[in-house]
Parts: C-alpha cells; structure tokens; sequence
C-alpha cells in the first residue's frame, strides 16, 4: 500500500518554513506580545512619558509658567482671570496637540513604508514624501488655489496628491527589474526626488508676486508648528487615528512582507495591490500632517528603529509603540526649538534635521557592515 501522508507533508514544507518565518518576523527579536504585561507596562510608561512632556512644553517657552499653574488651568481650578490662561490654552496647547499628532504620524508611516519597501531606511522625508506634500501645499499658497478653503479643504487635499505623486515616483524610479529594492537606489531616488521638489518650490517663490511668501514657503521648507489653532486639529487628529487603526488592522500583512516578496505570496497575499492600497493611505496621512506643520524630517526615520528595539518587529505591537514615543520625541524637540533661542522660535524640523542627519549615516554605516558581513 501506498501511503500519502508523508509526500502531502513533506509538499507543504516549504509552505511551513515561511510561515514560521512570518511568524517570527512578527515576534522580532526580543519582541513581546501585546497582551503581556512588559507591553502594557511599556505603554504605561510612554503616556506618562508624554503626559510629562507635554506639561513641560505648556509650562516652558519665551514665558516661564509654574507646572502647577499649567495644571490648574487645564482643570479649571485655576484662579480667575489667570494671566496664563491664553497661553496655555490658546498658544501653547493646540501647538503640544498638534507636534503630538505630527510626530505619532509621522513615526507610523515610517515604520509601515520600512515594511513595504524593506529598506531601514525609508522614511517619508528621505522617500521625497514629505517634499512632495510640501510643494503642493507651497503651490496653493503662492498659486491662491481655493483661497477661502486653503486651510480646511484645499491645502490637505493638494498635499496628498503631492505626497502620492512624489511616493509613486520613486517607488518606480527604485523598483528593479525583479521587483526588489536595493538601499542606494531607494536614498537615491529619494534624495533626487526631493532636490526638484525643492527647485520647484524655489521657482513657485520667485515668480510669486507677492513679498510676504517667503515667510510661508520657508515655513513649509523647514517645517514648524507655530501655526497651531484649535480651528486646525480636527482634520489631522481625525486622519492619524483612522490611519493607524488601520494600519495596526494591517499588521499580519505588513509582518509577511518582512519574509520577502516571495513568501508572502505563497501565504496568500496579493503583495502588488496591497502595496498600491497601503501607498496610498501613508501618502494621504503624511499629506494631511505636512499640510498643517510643513516637512519635518527623520521622525519616520529614529522613532521606528527605537520601537523595534524595545517591541521587536511585529507591526500590531510596534505601531501602537512607534506612535507614542514619535509623540514624545516631536513634543521634546518643539519645546528645544521655542527655549533654545528663546524668545526665537527656531523651526522644529532644524532640530530633528540635526539629530536625523548623524542617525543616517550611523544606519548608511551599519548597513554597510551588515552586507560586509554577509559576503
């Protein structure tokens, strides 16, 4: 007699070995459950770390306000009329809002285009993302496209179209013939990408008729949160929780692309049309942050390798991570740029440019020593 069992199970061995390497790739090393208690610990530990940072840049800038008085006003127990009141709730609070959102955004697309590529060192801003969402939104400024909505409806619109165009771009000019990437064509088609968005930003300023663009296009350019209004949260808190809910909903696919192209595809996933889709919604929330705080760089970059070291590799815990401690990053770097020059409001996106540069390279160097190694 003939017995099947055994060739049927050695048949799906290769089908096996991929799923323990998604499934490993999901752990990472030193990874840890989202159930568990070290990861609500973790959790616990970055809101209060944000809590904390937060409070420090309502109570610290050009005027010094006592942390106790910050927090009298946010509970209404302080006296009135207090004389910080207006700066902590109409100044300073929308700005901790909104360097909040940015920074959690920003970390959360990082990490999700570092799996779809497989490139450590995608990030939007580095992927010419950032600088696309930019220049359109830069076009609308000089251009008075839909003046009367430029801040609600116009300008994010126009900044994800911008952020998709310059994504798609470089996604075909780093593609290889075989569909993978490698890290140089990726960097370098990024940094290319980004060099004529910021010539075409340069030509949109010195054909502007109008002197006071400067100010606004340098906004862009560099990237700050000094514009911060309550009337301007709305859209962009909405847009990050959608986003990552559900990107967090997309987390087993996003651990499959980890094992490459190839074995995803084996599991079942259409890896193509769930690359376009998922494109698409990191080009629409990084659009709708850069429309209100202009391009800030490297936050996609830092905050996702400092998640993963403390998660692992699994998206459904390093979201949520990544999230959280790119909150607390922007909010601490903000604070820097409004004490270190005080009472000058130092773009924000000059910190982190400064902070992201020396973390490049140290990644350009490691990656290096990674493929040293492997030859």
């Amino acid at each position: 007699m003939i017995r099947t069992g055994k060739p049927a199970a050695a048949g799906n061995q290769p089908v096996r070995r991929v799923r323990t390497s998604a499934k490993r790739a999901g752990r990472g090393s030193g990874g840890r459950a989202p159930g568990s208690l070290t990861y609500g610990a973790l959790i616990a530990v970055l809101v209060l770390a944000l809590a904390a940072t937060g409070t420090a840049a309502l109570a610290y800038g050009s005027v010094k306000i006592p942390p106790a008085e910050v927090f009298d006003i946010l509970t209404g127990r302080a006296r009135d009329p207090s004389p910080y009141r207006t700066i902590v709730l109409d100044v300073r609070l929308p700005r901790v809002l909104l360097g909040a959102a940015v920074g959690a955004g920003l970390a959360v697309v990082g990490a999700t285009l570092q799996a779809l590529v497989r490139n450590p060192l995608a990030d939007p801003f580095l992927l010419g993302v950032s600088s696309g969402a930019s220049a359109a939104a830069v076009s609308v400024i000089v251009l008075g496209v839909g003046a009367g909505l430029a801040t609600t409806v116009t300008l994010p619109a126009a900044s994800f179209v911008g952020a998709f165009l310059a994504l798609l771009v470089v996604y075909a000019l780093a593609r290889e013939p075989g569909g993978g990437f490698t890290t140089s064509r990726l960097v370098l088609a990024g940094v290319a990408v980004s060099y004529i968005l910021s010539a075409l930003t340069s030509l949109l300023l010195v054909v502007s008729a109008r002197a006071d663009h400067l100010k606004e296009v340098l906004y862009w350019t560099l990237g700050g949160l000094g514009s911060a209004r309550w009337d301007m949260l709305a859209v962009p808190l909405a847009v990050l929780a959608a986003g990552t809910a559900l990107l967090v909903a997309l987390a087993r696919p996003l651990d499959l692309l980890l094992v490459g192209e190839e074995g995803a595809t084996v599991l079942g996933l259409d890896t193509a049309r769930f690359r376009a889709g998922v494109f698409v919604l990191a080009s629409l929330v990084t659009g709708v942050l850069v429309a209100h705080s202009g391009a800030i760089g490297f936050v996609g970059l830092m905050v996702p390798h400092a998640a993963r070291m403390l998660v692992g590799a699994g998206h459904r815990a390093l979201l949520p991570v990544a999230a959280l401690m790119g909150a607390v990053f922007l909010v601490a770097a903000d604070l820097a740029a409004r004490t270190v020059a005080a009472p000058q409001d130092v773009p924000v996106g000059v910190l982190t440019a400064l902070t992201g540069g020396p973390f490049f390279l140290w990644q350009l160097r490691r990656g290096r020593a990674r493929e040293e190694a492997a030859a």
